[in-house]
């Protein structure tokens, strides 16, 4: 759209005619991300509260539908790629991170392992080896103190602070162990989300591994007592890989109960409809 009508447009946001502003705010809605950057300078330019307010809930609203879209896309088109469905949940809070900082952490966790990884190494060595690079020599670890922090569910906080969850920590040990070739990947384990190593597609796991308790091999005997403690049978769908749908879909409920925890509902509300976004894919 031509900037001077962008421009106008705009300078309608302090009307106090709520009409009015509802007609201005659905037009700049429907341009999309491309008016965030104009919205953003008149947001720094302006003295105004009322107007500032509806800045800032209007760049999110179209920060918000543009999440969707591409998470709705991603589950459709690309969800063999775990990174990319996770940096889509990073935008929801993060929509302005420079993604490039992620991939050159994972980058760097795949090129320290990789110095160190020989053929004729069996599984539990190239195991002790992620252990190590990844938990001893990165300092990635379980957050302890602050389980339900949202944070813990955002890729590039856990990778920055160096805490997370069970299932973030999965993810970030899964997608470094496949860019090596070793082939481990996540376990949809009720209340606490492991991986394990596949020797060959849809075979049962060697082992499998607590990221959350630094890369503790546990074996199936293991799972099938945790499970039992549970009163859950071992079924498949908690012993077996589950999909990386399934694996963004529970990072999503994990901040769906963050955000209660926090009482922040809106936040609640929006995560919860991502999350029905993708009740219809397996």
């Amino acid at each position: 759209m031509k900037e001077a009508e962008l421009k106008a447009l705009i300078s309608l946001l302090d009307d106090p005619d709520v009409e009015i502003f509802n007609q201005v705010e659905q037009q700049l809605i429907i341009y999309g991300p491309e008016v965030v950057p104009q919205l953003e300078a008149s947001w720094e330019s302006s003295f105004d509260p009322l107007s500032q307010t509806r800045i800032e809930n209007i760049i999110h609203k179209i920060q918000f539908e543009q999440v969707q879209n591409d998470l709705q896309l991603w589950a459709l088109q690309n969800n063999e790629d775990l990174l990319e469905g996770l940096l889509i949940v990073n935008r929801y809070q993060y929509p302005n991170l420079d993604e490039n900082i992620v991939q050159y952490q994972l980058a760097e966790l795949r090129r320290n392992a990789w110095f160190q990884l020989m053929y004729d190494m069996s599984p539990l060595e190239k195991v002790k080896l992620l252990n190590n690079i990844i938990f001893r020599e990165f300092g990635l670890s379980g957050n302890t103190t602050n389980y339900h922090d949202p944070q813990n569910s955002f890729l590039h906080k856990v990778l920055e602070t160096k805490k997370g969850n069970p299932i973030s920590l999965a993810c970030i040990y899964s997608i470094v162990a496949q860019k090596l070739d070793i082939p481990i990947y996540g376990i949809n384990l009720p209340k606490h989300f492991v991986v394990a190593y596949i020797e060959e597609e849809h075979e049962s796991p060697l082992f499998y591994i607590n990221v959350f308790n630094r890369g503790q091999v546990m074996k199936h005997d293991d799972i099938y007592s945790f499970l039992k403690q549970l009163n859950l049978p071992p079924k498949e769908e908690f012993t077996l890989p589950c999909s990386n749908v399934a694996i963004i879909k529970r990072v999503l409920r994990n901040l769906t109960t963050a955000y209660d925890n926090l009482g922040n509902m809106q936040k609640k509300e929006e995560i919860s409809s991502l999350l029905n976004l993708l009740n219809d894919f397996n």
